[in-house]
């Protein structure tokens, strides 16, 4: 950008050092055919109004050109800053939901969990139950088992002696 500006600053001075170097044959008068008339005028003069017309016509152009690229980066810059906004708002709305979903996954989990806690629960105490009372008839076994073994050693004994 700096080269085209400088471009063109060399260029309007070189016109204007030639302009001020050739004043005199710049304002020489010559006559001018113009279709319906002929006019006496400085021909230079002429062609460097032209220019300079042509200069000022390049440079309202110019300017009118990137007065509108500006005013549309600026609305492509206010779109992209709503997009954005809008991404980061569904962003913040999908971990919400995510959290939601997790805490309900959580408490599924931790409810099935309580749950199966309970039922080993009960299944150990009726385990239990079930062992103690199957450990009491095989003490009541062997206690019975005993006692016979004792009748018999009893009678053996009494038996010998008579």
């Amino acid at each position: 950008m700096r080269a085209k500006i400088l471009l063109l600053v060399m260029g309007i001075a070189l016109l204007a050092v030639f302009a001020v170097l050739n004043a005199e044959e710049i304002t020489r008068t010559s006559t001018l055919n113009l279709v319906f008339t002929n006019m006496q005028l400085p021909l230079g003069l002429v062609m460097l109004m032209l220019v300079m017309a042509l200069a000022l016509i390049f440079l309202v152009t110019t300017i009118y050109m990137h007065s509108t690229q500006l005013i549309e980066t600026r609305n492509y810059a206010r779109e992209l800053s709503a997009q954005r906004e809008l991404a980061d708002q569904a962003e913040t709305s999908r971990f919400t939901e995510l959290r939601g979903y997790l805490e309900s996954q959580t408490t599924l989990a931790m409810n099935r969990e309580i749950g199966m806690v309970s039922t080993l629960d009960r299944r150990l105490v009726r385990t239990e139950k079930l062992l103690l009372e199957r450990l009491e008839q095989s003490d009541n076994s062997q206690a019975a088992y005993w006692g016979q073994h004792d009748d018999a050693l009893l009678r053996n004994k009494s038996l010998s002696k008579v």
